[in-house]
């Protein structure tokens, strides 16, 4: 692979300046993770207008030969005790359950898709033709980290996302202001109904849509909140240090937060580190995932891909 090759036309031409400042990030209100809202500053940077899209991944991949994550087979090693049939390459893939289910087990609507990657999102069968201008997903962060190298630039931080998402407006709910729908207006690709079973899309879409098709927020920058979830550099922790930045905790940089908050409780046998997601995406919705506000934050294992998951670039520093 190539990767490891940057982009000789790297530039913030096309990137959107946010100024340096402070800032209240989280929330007490909502989650509890996102507690306790706590005081960041943060320095000035550049970020990408809208998540990476098909069309700008692939352009990556023809430079660099770069093979994502989820078109790798799993290693035995990595994950003891899985079942053999089940270490093939693929993603997970959202697909609505027929009836009702319990709302508290994510596997009745997430499926782990053999062949489904950044090419064919939803497995076999599915394909991104017309949809260049859609975010790129099954987008594992070794791939993110990859393409931001390529590109020059990096991943941003959870604070400079928040920070970012927020539009300059510090204590609103949302990334344009206290209302989910302005004057009857969507903001954002949500979920609209009864999820996981009945998607109204009155937002006119069922899965991703085009990176620019909602209003960009006071900074100028689209897609924060909704489309899909983005990944962040920091390591994942339970709740906010108050006042405090979170580091990084897994075991070659032991700082900061307690090593075993990184890594998924329900899956002992398997320490895989989580990064925090930030943004939400178009499966959030008010009666199950309340995560389309710029606080909001969710725990993704790094070698996880999905058919709602991407990211977005920064570049530091600079005026």
């Amino acid at each position: 692979m190539m990767d490891t090759l940057q982009n000789p036309a790297a530039s913030t031409a096309d990137m959107i300046r946010i100024p340096g400042g402070t800032f209240r990030m989280g929330s007490d209100g909502h989650y509890a993770e996102e507690a306790p809202a706590h005081t960041v500053a943060v320095d000035g940077f550049w970020i990408d207008p809208t998540p990476v899209t098909n069309a700008q991944f692939r352009a990556f991949i023809q430079a660099t030969g770069h093979v994502t994550w989820a078109e790798i087979a799993p290693d035995p090693k990595d994950y003891p005790g899985a079942l053999p049939h089940m270490l093939k390459a693929g993603g997970l893939v959202f697909t609505p359950p027929s009836h009702q289910v319990d709302l508290r087990d994510w596997s009745q609507w997430w499926s782990f898709t053999f062949g489904a990657n950044w090419r064919r999102p939803y497995g076999k069968g599915s394909h991104i033709g017309g949809l260049d201008d859609h975010p790129v997903v099954q987008i594992a962060y070794r791939d993110a980290e990859a393409y931001a190298k390529w590109a020059g630039k990096e991943i941003p931080s959870e604070a400079e996302w928040e920070f970012a998402a927020r539009g300059g407006l510090d204590d609103a709910e949302f990334a344009w202001g206290d209302e989910m729908t302005p004057g009857g207006r969507h903001m954002a690709n949500t979920w609209q109904g009864n999820f996981p079973i009945e998607n109204l899309k009155a937002d006119g879409y069922a899965r991703t849509s085009p990176v620019r098709a909602f209003p960009a927020n006071g900074y100028g920058v689209h897609d924060m909140i909704g489309n899909v979830w983005e990944w962040t550099a920091d390591w994942y922790s339970t709740k906010h240090t108050a006042d405090a930045p979170k580091a990084c905790c897994v075991p070659e940089n032991p700082r900061g937060v307690a090593m075993e908050a990184s890594y998924d409780p329900t899956q002992p046998a398997v320490r895989i580190p989580r990064k925090v997601l930030k943004g939400g995406s178009h499966l959030c919705a008010p009666s199950y995932c309340r995560r389309y506000r710029p606080a909001a934050r969710h725990a993704e294992p790094v070698d996880t891909s999905t058919s709602h998951v991407g990211f977005r670039c920064i570049v530091r520093g600079g005026e």
